[in-house]
């Protein structure tokens, strides 16, 4: 026994003297999201990608075959605050790109911000910030865990798809402001440009980009993923007589709307880097709108040393031109199919980078889509489809008849905005109108419109619980405070027409599998080549990568840690 208690004695204070493994993280952490990228979108046009970019994704990392999202409206702020908040709508408070305001009586856009001032560009652009947001992101979780040290920088021609990402406690957050060309911030963030952010603006990357017309990649007859180019759904460029190739994008942008003038005279800011008679906007509705967002990360990767500095860094970059071409021409677009083509060649340009700056297998990537998007109504007719559009400003004048001819004159309907109507609620209590009737009487409204199956009011979302099927969609998309009082399904195929009867290129926003269907691919540090068809969410990712970095998930999670890509 003494001999025991004297070996024991030796060994212990040889144990305790061993310092601990340090944590082992990646170098660096990109998240990328693909604004309305369908996940068919990386089969559909396999055979035309080459090596570097998706076919990389898919050949080294873990592909999850079946992610969705499990809330409505799938739209582009709520789609990334779910990504890296791992919650829904119902927890981080974004419902939509915009919601109606009750306590102040007007609309508020997702990262509006009128405490802050724009850094870089015009007040209309820059006053953004992401105090909307009521979760941490795992952006934030990185800073905290870090002790700050960790550098997180959002990428984005739109600022949504930058400001979430990036968090709360970002170091920084870019985005794209159209009247002068230039990725722009807000003093949310920092005061002034770094002098290499204005550097890259000064050198006129989207005017360069906009010299050229846009003609397709590979020969036009090769695209035979795609309808022919000129059909009547698709919508053409302002200035253009028809929506096919080649769009003339020289002349198309030569002229600026007269309303950006005026904002750049009367900006405060530094001197535009470009004339403002130059519509630089138009780059957001064309492929090469993510080649300036290429340029611009791997600018933020060399400038900011990301991935470099023996602390793990974030980057998240959002690509958002897919949205804009989605949008104006379809998914099944030849301009879609392009956008998509050419996005691949940026992806391999990013990933190449990676290799050389931070080192090969040293970064952990993941790729998503923010939402993805339905058929162009025009396409689903021509091929005898179910679906149909129907006009926002349509549905609230019929509820707002409804309502006149069962309570009197009066302005009972305030907006109608994410498929939801928003009731004047002091004038019900002013007319001793009882609230739930009130929503039971719109309800009963939207139910006689083309396309609407159902409509939900608040009250009663809020009395139930569903665990799967359209109410958990709507429960998961609703937030008491900035949701509407009926919400509005419409049926598979149907979407909302803003310039309704006209009803061209496409859109989303509903729990279909056409909008909540998403690629989710995981590449790199840590990542085994697989894939599994097991259903999984997009809330998911963020616990997944703060499992992978050993850190705290999000103040709000609601997701769960992804076990086959994690190995464990």
């Amino acid at each position: 026994m003494k001999t025991l208690l004297a070996l024991a004695c030796l060994v212990l204070p040889t144990l305790a003297a061993t310092p601990p493994e340090p944590v082992a993280r990646p170098k660096l952490v990109v998240g990328i999201v693909v604004d309305q990228m369908r996940y068919d979108y990386i089969y559909r046009y396999w055979s035309k990608y080459p090596a570097g970019g998706f076919r990389r994704l898919l050949g080294e990392g873990f592909s999850y075959e079946s992610c969705h999202y499990n809330y409505v409206p799938t739209y582009t702020g709520p789609g990334h605050a779910s990504v890296y908040t791992g919650t829904t709508p119902a927890v981080h408070g974004i419902i939509g790109n915009n919601w109606w305001v009750r306590e102040e009586g007007r609309e508020t856009y997702v990262t509006e911000d009128k405490t802050v001032k724009a850094v870089g560009g015009t007040e209309a652009a820059g006053q953004m910030s992401p105090r909307h947001m009521l979760s941490t992101t795992i952006t934030d979780e990185l800073r905290l865990a870090t002790n700050f040290q960790a550098k997180t920088i959002g990428v984005s021609m739109k600022d949504r798809g930058s400001i979430l990402p990036a968090g709360h406690s970002a170091t920084a957050a870019y985005w794209y402001d159209g009247t002068n060309g230039a990725f722009i911030s807000s003093t949310f963030y920092q005061p002034a440009l770094p002098d290499w952010v204005a550097k890259f603006n000064a050198a006129h990357h989207a005017a360069d980009y906009l010299a050229k017309p846009w003609n397709t990649l590979l020969p036009i007859a090769d695209y035979t993923e795609s309808s022919p180019d000129d059909v009547a759904w698709e919508g053409a460029f302002k200035g253009e007589a028809k929506p096919v190739f080649p769009h003339d994008l020289p002349v198309l942008s030569a002229g600026a709307p007269a309303s950006v003038q005026p904002a750049l005279k009367n900006s405060g800011e530094t001197k535009s880097p470009q004339p403002p008679t130059q519509n630089l906007d138009l780059i957001r509705s064309t492929p090469f709108g993510n080649s300036l967002t290429t340029d611009f990360a791997l600018e933020t990767l060399r400038q900011e040393q990301m991935g470099q500095r023996g602390i793990t860094d974030f980057l998240a970059v959002s690509y958002s031109c897919t949205d804009y071409v989605g949008h104006q021409f379809g998914p099944n677009s030849i301009e879609a199919e392009d956008t998509y083509l050419r996005l691949d060649r940026e992806l391999a340009r990013l990933f190449e980078a990676l290799d050389k700056q931070v080192g090969k297998g040293q970064a952990l990537v993941f790729l998503t889509a923010d939402h993805a998007a339905a058929h162009a109504v025009g396409f689903s007719q021509a091929h005898r489809l179910p679906g149909g559009g129907v006009g926002p400003s349509v549905m609230r004048d019929s509820v707002q008849r409804a309502l006149t001819r069962q309570y009197g004159p009066g302005q009972w309907v305030l907006s109608y905005e994410n498929q939801q109507v928003y009731l004047n609620r002091p004038l019900l209590q002013k007319k001793n109108i009882d609230l739930a009737k009130a929503q039971q009487a719109v309800a009963t409204a939207l139910l006689t419109l083309p396309g609407v199956t159902q409509a939900l009011t608040a009250l009663d979302l809020q009395r139930a619980h569903w665990s799967e099927g359209l109410g958990m969609y709507q429960e998961n998309g609703f937030y008491a405070p900035r949701s509407g009082d009926v919400l509005t399904v419409l049926a598979p195929g149907w979407l909302e027409a803003y310039a309704f009867p006209v009803v061209k290129g496409t859109t989303h926003g509903s729990a279909g599998a056409y909008d909540t269907h998403v690629p989710l691919l995981f590449w790199g540090w840590g990542v085994k080549h697989g894939e599994s068809s097991a259903s999984v969410h997009t809330v998911d990712i963020a616990p997944t990568i703060a499992q992978f970095l050993h850190i705290q998930e999000p103040s709000g999670c609601s997701g769960v840690p992804l076990r086959e890509v994690l190995g464990r």
